[in-house]
């Protein structure tokens, strides 16, 4: 939904990452040679928002998200959980807390239409993107379709868990449309809003937490504290919702032997950190995020890695990144490095087809935002059939005519 403009460290993490310019047009197609390197990057930010000359007739504003590609229907549920053993990194007087979104393999015709987030979430987010909050409401944002639906009942069997965690400053719901397909096609998906690490995230009690942990981590550029605290996080999710005590209601259907994590950004990198500390952990996804906490020498004892970046080609010059090549040589199981042309740092998220949607292009980030998801979902969902499944996949055995947009690389 909008122009992302940002340098490779600041892009896993900056707070103004979202307060970039929008430029109106149709979405764009795929361009720029690949390259082999790490996160997407860019130079500082613009001076001002090219906005529409008049104002748009917002009264027939309906986004919606792709349909989901699986089999099956979606089911959604919201957890909130609290760890009492743990005080919050950013807040020491408070518990930690979490929000979790559960997406699940569902019987179809059952339950409620789910809504995309909540308004004030809705708000925060267009408050960051000036040009978006010109063309749509916060209502309407939230309204946007999704086809997961709250309260329906699951399929029956026990189904493997994958666990999302978001880039910084973001909320779970950039990552909606691939959980919904991930679930359309027989997991268990834990999309996960740790507190205090995005631009407003609705808790109980009409809480609605903003980012206390920008200001504290921006100055000191301590981004490991971030990844290692979300690796914690994530062991408390997986206790909860696979331990002896589960509090998912549905926690029966999901199989503790075949666990799975992907994220963005610096979610992505709190992938590997989560797999260095906790073993329940089978197989990893980096989508484009910078390893501030690098992967252990001794690698992920020999667990399945992927990495999966957007274009190096659209990088301005000086802007390499080398945590990536770093973390290659330490990964010692199955293991693929992918980027994809045309894309910048948000082409992995929602952002992009809901831009297209609203006519936006992101000049950062040219290929189509239909194209995006079509990609994302199609690789992620390949690695995880594959690890978690064991279904093998061609699609990741190296290039495909199918997918020119996608380069594989062996440094």
């Amino acid at each position: 939904m909008q122009k992302i403009i940002r340098r490779a460290l600041t892009a896993a993490v900056a707070v103004t990452a979202l307060t970039a310019p929008l430029t109106l047009s149709g979405a764009a197609s795929a361009a720029g040679p690949s390259a082999a390197s790490g996160p997407s990057a860019a130079s500082g930010p613009s001076a001002a928002a090219v906005v529409p000359a008049a104002a748009p007739d917002r009264k027939g504003v309906a986004l919606e998200l792709p349909r989901p590609t699986g089999p099956l229907a979606v089911g959604r549920d919201t957890l909130h959980l609290v760890d009492r053993t743990r005080k919050d990194p950013w807040v020491p007087t408070a518990d930690r807390e979490l929000m979790l979104s559960l997406y699940y393999p569902a019987r179809p015709r059952t339950g409620a239409p789910a809504p995309y987030m909540t308004v004030p979430e809705a708000g925060a987010l267009l408050a960051k993107w000036p040009g978006a909050g010109g063309l749509v409401t916060a209502e309407q944002a939230a309204a946007t379709r999704t086809y997961a639906r709250e309260g329906a009942r699951p399929q029956p069997g026990r189904h493997p868990l994958v666990v999302l965690s978001p880039g910084f400053t973001v909320p779970r719901t950039t990552l909606t449309a691939l959980a919904e397909d991930l679930a359309s096609r027989g997991y268990v998906v834990a999309a996960v809003d740790h507190a205090y690490e995005s631009d407003g995230t609705s808790f109980p009690g009409g809480r609605l937490l903003n980012c206390l942990a920008c200001e504290q981590v921006g100055p000191s550029k301590q981004y490991g504290r971030v990844s290692d605290g979300r690796a914690e996080d994530v062991s408390f999710v997986l206790d909860q919702l696979t331990g002896p005590e589960a509090v998912w209601r549905h926690s029966r259907i999901v199989d503790p032997r075949r666990i799975g994590m992907a994220g963005h950004s610096i979610g992505g990198a709190s992938a590997a950190s989560t797999m260095a500390g906790d073993r329940r952990v089978d197989a990893g996804i980096n989508m484009d995020g910078t390893f501030f906490t690098p992967v252990p020498e001794r690698g992920l004892d020999g667990r399945p890695f992927m990495m999966l970046g957007g274009d190096p080609a659209l990088w301005p010059p000086g802007t390499e990144e080398p945590s990536w090549g770093t973390a290659w040589s330490r990964l010692d199981g199955w293991k693929r490095w992918l980027t994809v042309k045309g894309t910048g740092h948000f082409a992995f998220t929602d952002t992009p087809y809901l831009g297209q949607q609203l006519g936006i292009d992101d000049p950062d980030s040219p290929l189509s935002g239909t194209r995006s998801v079509q990609i994302t979902r199609a690789y992620v969902a390949a690695f995880f059939d594959q690890h978690l499944k064991g279904i093998p996949q061609r699609l990741l055995t190296g290039p495909s005519a199918a997918d020119p947009e996608v380069v594989f690389h062996s440094p």
